[in-house]
Order: C-alpha cells, then sequence, then structure tokens
C-alpha cells in the first residue's frame, strides 16, 4: 500500500507536465495573453500591444463597426499565422490571408511595418446582406 501512495503524487505529477506540454505545442493556443478591448472575442497576440486611443467604435442598424489598432515588433508572417490558426477556433472562417467572416461580420487584420515593428489594424464590420 505504502508503494501505491508514493506512485500517486509522481503519475500526477506526469499527467500534469504532459497537459501543459500539449497545450503550449497547439498552435494559436496560450499565445494570446489578453483581448482587443473593443472586440471582446478577438484574442490579442502575446508581443502585441493594444493602442486603445485609436480605437474606433460605432453601432450600425446592421451591427458593430470597430476598428482597432496594436503594435509590436514581430514578423508579419507570425502574426498572420497566429490568427489563421486561432481565428477558426472561435467561429471564424477565413475568406483570405487575412480576411475573415462570422455569423454576419467580417474581419480584415491589416498588418503594416512601421519603424522597428508592426502596425496591426483590426476591421470589425456587418457582412454585406445578399
Amino acid at each position: 500500500m505504502k508503494r501505491t501512495a508514493t506512485r500517486y503524487p509522481i503519475l500526477v505529477l506526469a499527467a500534469a507536465l504532459v497537459t501543459a506540454a500539449v497545450c503550449l505545442a497547439l498552435p494559436g493556443r496560450a499565445a494570446a495573453d489578453a483581448f482587443v478591448s473593443a472586440i471582446d472575442d478577438l484574442p490579442l497576440m502575446a508581443g502585441l500591444s493594444e493602442a486603445p486611443e485609436r480605437t474606433l467604435t460605432f453601432e450600425s442598424p446592421d451591427g458593430r463597426i470597430v476598428e482597432a489598432h496594436a503594435t509590436g515588433r514581430l514578423s508579419r508572417r507570425s502574426v498572420i499565422d497566429f490568427y489563421a490558426a486561432t481565428l477558426p477556433q472561435l467561429g471564424w472562417r477565413q475568406v483570405a490571408e487575412t480576411f475573415f467572416r462570422r455569423e454576419g461580420e467580417t474581419l480584415l487584420i491589416e498588418v503594416t511595418a512601421v519603424g522597428g515593428g508592426l502596425d496591426v489594424q483590426f476591421s470589425l464590420k456587418p457582412a454585406a446582406r445578399k
């Protein structure tokens, strides 16, 4: 009985370590530390800092219109890859490299080189009616 009691904590520790390793290995997981404040279900990639003073929001009869910005010293490819991997997990369908659609809304992510870093603009608006 004593041998089982000493093995149990080791098994729990091993399971915790395996779970943590799997979570860290999943693309888009554990890489976002926060969410864009004006788009509460849009993750903010780690390494990006939101620029809330540049955020514009508007409620229209057709839905919300939001323009939010973040900056950081990341590669353009890493930002695009992060959102391509993460947004489908949140119900967004990728239509083009930086254009997504979900439940009557569209999201365009524009990544621009500025100085030694990037400016990332998130533009959310109602999808065009058919």
